[in-house]
């Protein structure tokens, strides 16, 4: 009897016995719990966590979008709020309201949400910054409030 996650070009012998099979049994199991359970998960555009970005004095750069969704449906109910925690002196955090597409969740169509945008002001010596914005979302299960960090390179 042959192993279901040894199956394939990789697999060079066949492993089995008496125990084999409720191990089979028991790895699909709680597989199959993982998938089920991940499908009703609440879904973030923040996924990856970190960022980086390089701005000019008086420059803005769009960083991503933000939204909050659950089966492709925003589950929005305010504008998203960024605060910005870290960073160097004249940078500034927005997040204008738009309709953006959740691709990580694999949804097709538009849902409310906005963009994550940092400006810088006047800049007079180059740098490269750690900086950290605290989004709030405002949902149908309460406020979440997540974290997002990464490097800002700043040139005058």
């Amino acid at each position: 009897m042959r192993s279901w996650f040894l199956d394939g070009p990789l697999a060079a012998t066949p492993i089995g016995g008496p125990g084999m099979t409720f191990l089979n049994y028991s790895a699909a199991a709680v597989c199959a719990a993982l998938c089920l359970s991940a499908g009703a998960a609440r879904a973030q555009s923040w996924q990856t966590n970190a960022f980086s970005t390089a701005l000019k004095s008086g420059e803005s750069s769009e960083v991503g979008d933000l939204y909050y969704v659950a089966n492709c449906q925003s589950l929005l109910v305010a504008p998203i709020e960024v605060t910005l925690l870290d960073g160097p002196q004249g940078v500034t955090a927005s997040a204008p309201e738009a309709m953006v597409v959740p691709h990580v969740q694999q949804c097709s169509k538009s849902v409310k949400g906005a963009k994550l945008v940092l400006t810088a002001g006047q800049v007079e010596d180059a740098s490269n910054t750690l900086i950290t914005v605290r989004i709030r979302y405002r949902t149908k299960d309460g406020v979440r409030d997540r974290s997002l960090s990464g490097t800002i390179q700043l040139f005058p």
